[in-house]
């Protein structure tokens, strides 16, 4: 048990006061600056009220300085200020309040007094949280968007290696027949990596609904969630000739995540209480939930499917126009589920009878959903998450190959974005291949069939899917775009912009030193509504004591961060008084070293970034930055503004240090989210900011900036 708040006790013997011990842990969900800043901010508050501290940071890079056993045992409460999923398990008896992250950052004073009161968190209960917010006063992501995006990130692998193996399989090892599509050869290998590849594609609907589940009701509800997943996607067990998809899962686990909640509100013996998270709870909700499914929700997924199936029978007789929208509506709405198999099954069951032209309409909007994704993550890079960028190439490829569940993490993470553009894309590429007659004589879709033979009207076939997907692509980054608007103008400012994913994935800086570690710099970005903010350039380990660095020797040396800052990137004093200004000034910086190929197209970048929210980290800091190809290598600018530049900082306070930070858009590398993390924490140290403040010339600076290695 925890000590109770009140005066710390005293030690053995009468001596001095034994010092009060707290725990905490950092996490944010792209795991860089705003984990750091955090840790950095409690630990410094710890410092100044005489209070031991350790805080685990959970970042990109891994969990660093892990709470053991011991640490848990000893310590007299924890704080957990983060914006993803932490387990609270371990901390089961002990006095635990959790925040988001910025209030880790905002109010760490506030955090140590309160967790000294706070309630006791137990094994089966959820973690209080602070009265004031998760969120500094912000916007807190719900339990319910947390819960589908943790989801949807443990889907997006199972995805990406699914389909990209079937479409390899299909391209390398197949061939078109008329009566089963795409055929690979049975013993041949190619059969066995689309085997494999098929593997992925069925375990990615169980694992959505599994760790949706999860991360509502921990451990207990990932096996119902997951069973629930797979009997959801599974139509035979409910008499449907298809399953629910997707969507079905995104049911199966929220059912299954608050039922487990519910139930672990049941009082039960004592006795009982250590068999129920890992026996009772799962084959009770799992039971419940999938005897749920299998009679209550199966039996309207198999009607759907049984009468959309009649009505479109008594359509083949109106416009080829009208059918064709109506198929591409139904194949673009839920990707695999009872909608999109209806409107396929329907066309290939007409091949036989010498129709081929109704499997045409369907084939031309199969491929426009993963395509048209895949190209809004291109044409919008800033609306899109690293993770969400790359997984937008593998659905370009899936959508050559007719694979349309590439477009799911998409319409899962933002259903009311998504699923609208993906229908409206698929409706007029099925209304343009009915309007052209064209044709598909097998029961696949996408261009490779087309390319395989299997399509009349090629021309008119690309066109289609050309049109459509470009509808999908442009009315998905609308939507998403006027989202991010709408939820921007519903917070306050001082949290509408998080200072922190504006950093990780956004830059990624290869050094030039190998496994020893020159410093990098790295940038991130990520959608939603804490997207876009700043974070900074950072380096690697702190140089060894005994060093004797001299303003003189950094001079001689003429680099700082491996080079990316050099004497003729650092500017004592700013002649700009605007933010547009300053990054003019500070790109003419830059282009002083020769590797800038285009400064008017790294200031659009710069100033494209800066409207999507602030890079004004705040402790009169700010940090605008740019991936862009007019650069050739990483560079990186730094100066200092007397009277102070507005930047909107999250803080209010005006902008007097300034880095500004370029790289190419190839960079690529882990190192520097390590080395960000430390400049997020040597940039919250006031005596740090004061020597740059203090610095008389550009040696002198580059004195200073050289600790950070």
């Amino acid at each position: 048990m925890t000590s109770p708040a009140g005066p710390p006790p005293t030690g053995d013997g009468g001596d001095e006061p034994q010092r009060l011990k707290l725990l905490a842990v950092t996490a944010c969900p792209t795991g860089i600056a705003h984990t750091y800043m955090a840790a950095e901010k409690l630990s410094q508050a710890a410092e100044r009220l005489g209070i031991d501290m350790k805080v685990e940071t959970q970042g990109s890079i891994g969990a660093e300085n892990v709470l053991d056993d011991n640490d848990v045992r000893a310590a007299d409460g924890i704080i957990v200020a983060a914006d993803k999923d932490v387990d609270l398990g371990r901390f089961a008896g002990k006095r635990v309040i959790t925040v988001g992250v910025a209030e880790g950052i905002h109010h760490p004073e506030r955090l140590i007094e309160q967790v000294r009161s706070a309630p006791v968190h137990t094994a089966d209960g959820p973690a209080p949280t602070s009265g004031k917010g998760g969120s500094g006063g912000g916007k807190e992501r719900s339990l319910p968007y947390k819960a589908l995006m943790n989801g949807v990130s443990y889907m997006i692998p199972f995805v990406v290696v699914g389909g990209l193996l079937i479409a390899i399989s299909l391209s390398l090892g197949g061939h078109t027949d008329p009566s089963g599509g795409l055929v690979i050869p049975k013993d041949s290998f190619w059969m066995d990596v689309n085997n494999i590849g098929v593997i992925g594609f069925t375990l990615m609907v169980p694992i959505l609904s599994g760790y949706i589940a999860y991360a509502i009701g921990d451990r207990p509800a990932l096996v119902p969630g997951m069973i629930g997943g797979w009997i959801a996607n599974t139509g035979a067990l409910y008499d449907s000739k298809s399953g629910a998809g997707f969507i079905g899962a995104i049911v199966t686990g929220f059912l299954a995540g608050y039922l487990v909640l519910w139930i672990k509100k049941v009082k039960v013996p004592k006795f009982a209480q250590p068999i129920m998270p890992i026996i009772v709870i799962p084959i009770v909700a799992t039971t419940a939930l999938g005897l749920f499914f299998i009679y209550v929700i199966g039996k309207p997924i198999s009607w759907v499917f049984e009468h959309l199936t009649s009505w479109l029978s008594g359509m083949t007789g109106t416009s080829a126009v009208l059918l064709g929208a109506i198929l591409g509506l139904m194949i673009a709405f839920d990707m695999g589920g009872p909608v999109n198999k209806t409107a396929f099954l329907f066309g290939s069951g007409l091949i036989a009878t010498g129709n081929q032209t109704v499997m045409g309409m369907c084939a031309a909007a199969i491929p426009v959903m993963p395509l048209g994704q895949g190209v809004a993550t291109l044409i919008r890079r800033r609306l899109y998450t690293e993770q969400e960028r790359e997984t937008g190439l593998a659905s370009l490829f899936m959508g050559c190959f007719g694979i349309s569940e590439g477009a799911i993490p998409f319409a899962a993470a933002r259903p009311a974005q998504v699923i609208p553009a993906n229908m409206l894309g698929g409706a007029v590429a099925g209304a343009v291949a009915g309007l052209a007659g064209v044709s598909d004589a097998v029961p696949h879709g996408g261009p490779i069939v087309a390319v395989l033979g299997a399509v009349g009207g090629v021309p008119m076939f690309f066109v289609a899917v050309a049109i459509g997907t470009a509808v999908t692509a442009l009315t998905t980054v609308t939507l998403v775009d006027v989202s991010e608007r709408r939820r921007r103008g519903e917070v306050p400012i001082p949290s509408a912009r998080t200072p922190e994913p504006a950093l990780a994935a956004a830059v990624a800086v290869p050094g030039a030193g190998g496994a020893t570690g020159p410093v990098r710099a790295g940038l991130a970005k990520e959608s939603g509504p804490t997207a876009g903010a700043p974070v900074s350039p950072v380096s690697g380990e702190s140089a060894a004591a005994g060093t004797g660095s001299t303003a003189t020797a950094v001079a001689d040396e003429a680099e700082v961060l491996s080079g990316y800052v050099t004497e003729e990137t650092v500017k004592v004093r700013l002649a700009a008084e605007d933010k547009e200004s300053a990054i003019r000034e500070m790109a003419g910086l830059l282009a002083a070293t020769g590797k800038v190929r285009d400064v008017e197209e790294l200031v659009r970048t710069a100033l494209r970034r800066e409207e999507q929210g602030t890079t004004g980290l705040g402790e009169e800091i700010a940090i605008p930055h740019a991936k862009t190809d007019a650069v050739s290598t990483p560079v990186v600018a730094f100066a200092r503004s007397d009277a102070g530049i507005e930047w909107g900082s999250l803080d209010g306070t005006r902008a007097r240090l300034v880095f500004m930070i370029a790289v190419p858009e190839a960079a690529a590398g882990d190192e520097h989210l390590r080395i960000l993390a430390l400049l997020s924490r040597r940039l919250m140290d006031p005596a740090f900011r004061e020597r740059l403040t203090a610095a008389a010339d550009a040696r002198a600076i580059l004195a200073v900036l050289s600790e950070i290695e």
